[in-house]
């Protein structure tokens, strides 16, 4: 069992895709690799990335996350393009669940977090996700606002 993300100094969460957990309905989600170039690694380590906007694709047997932003790195001798497409590394058997999930039943593969491990190696958790209808929003929202209101009512209370 690892240990929990805020004991391990390592740990650092680069980017969020807060949005995600609302636009979308989260069934399941995996830890891969990504495949980066030396100034990107410096420039996520300065926390200058974002995965809001982004989202993963199979494509010709091969796992990609597209549209994704990573500054860039001022001192590189040999920079990198913001918004190219990065390689995401994850076992062929992942591969090819992602690949049925996506063309069966009609589900999206979305970035939720991007940070760096305990090793200091710079992961993504992509999730399975289906896109949420307004009504499904509102709902969401809903239940949101009054688990919020219950807690006030219990903290006036006690």
């Amino acid at each position: 069992m690892a240990k929990k993300p805020d004991s391990n100094p390592n740990y650092k969460v680069i980017a969020e895709n807060r949005r995600a957990r609302f636009d979308y309905a989260i069934e399941d989600d995996l830890e891969c690799g990504i495949v980066l170039s030396g100034s990107e690694v410096k420039s996520l380590r300065e926390n200058s990335g974002n995965v809001a906007e982004s989202y993963a694709a199979v494509e010709d047997g091969e796992l990609w996350l597209v549209n994704s932003y990573i500054a860039p790195y001022e001192r590189a001798m040999f920079g990198h393009e913001e918004r190219r497409r990065r390689k995401l590394l994850v076992s062929r058997r992942e591969l090819a669940r992602l690949w049925n999930e996506t063309q069966r039943k009609g589900m999206t593969l979305v970035p939720l977090v991007m940070y760096f491990n305990h090793k200091g190696i710079v992961k993504l958790k992509i999730g399975i996700a289906k896109g949420k209808k307004t009504v499904d929003k509102r709902a969401t929202e809903a239940k949101r606002d009054w688990s919020r209101q219950k807690q006030r009512l219990l903290k006036e209370r006690g």
